[in-house]
């Protein structure tokens, strides 16, 4: 099957949903995601990317998720906007993807809400004939780095000095990927994960 960028859509799952975020949905988002916690480990550039109003939060937002080359997707549970995550970077021709820009609300981590988030997104990548996803988080941000290989990502390694962060110094990113003859694996240890939470 030959790789192909999914159409946006919303894709349902247990615990939440995942639908096309849009411009009238970042007042809700910047509730969600706009504090401090969420930038202090490398979210967004770090601390110096923190936007403290909604109107800079919206400037942040315009500028840093990837519109016009991944689908960004807000997450939802029930009806309250609580995070995002983007499925980008979409390498047709090597079937190659990357989900990140991701953040949630600190009230949501350690919940259901990231696994089922990865689950989803995952799917639609390798039913879309993606062969291989990649996952990064800056090298400092150790939550992060926990979560993704939680998932159970494998790590590739470290690129040094591969952007600034907010505060002009340089980021080393941390990246990890998944296979697609991993995929099998992963699914089912995140599925055994959600079902603690039902």
């Amino acid at each position: 099957m030959a790789a192909t960028r999914p159409v946006p859509r919303e894709i349902e799952g247990r615990f939440i949903r995942l639908a096309p975020l849009e411009e009238q949905h970042l007042p809700a988002l910047f509730r969600a995601i706009g504090t401090p916690a969420v930038f202090a480990a490398g979210y967004g550039g770090g601390p110096a990317g923190y936007r403290s109003t909604e109107a800079g939060f919206i400037e942040f937002a315009h500028g840093y998720y990837a519109w016009l080359t991944g689908n960004v997707y807000g997450v939802w549970r029930d009806d309250e906007l609580i995070g995002t995550s983007t499925l980008g970077d979409f390498d047709e021709k090597n079937e190659h993807t990357h989900i990140g820009w991701t953040a949630y609300a600190p009230s949501t981590w350690g919940t259901a809400v990231n696994p089922e988030a990865k689950l989803l997104l995952l799917s639609e990548a390798f039913d879309h004939g993606f062969n291989r996803v990649k996952l990064q988080a800056d090298a400092l941000n150790d939550r992060s780095r926990a979560a993704i290989q939680k998932l159970g990502a494998q790590f590739e390694g470290v690129l040094r000095r591969t952007n600034p962060r907010a505060d002009g110094t340089w980021r080393d990113t941390a990246v990890y990927s998944i296979l697609v003859d991993e995929w099998p694996g992963v699914r089912a240890g995140l599925e055994e994960r959600l079902a603690r939470f039902a």
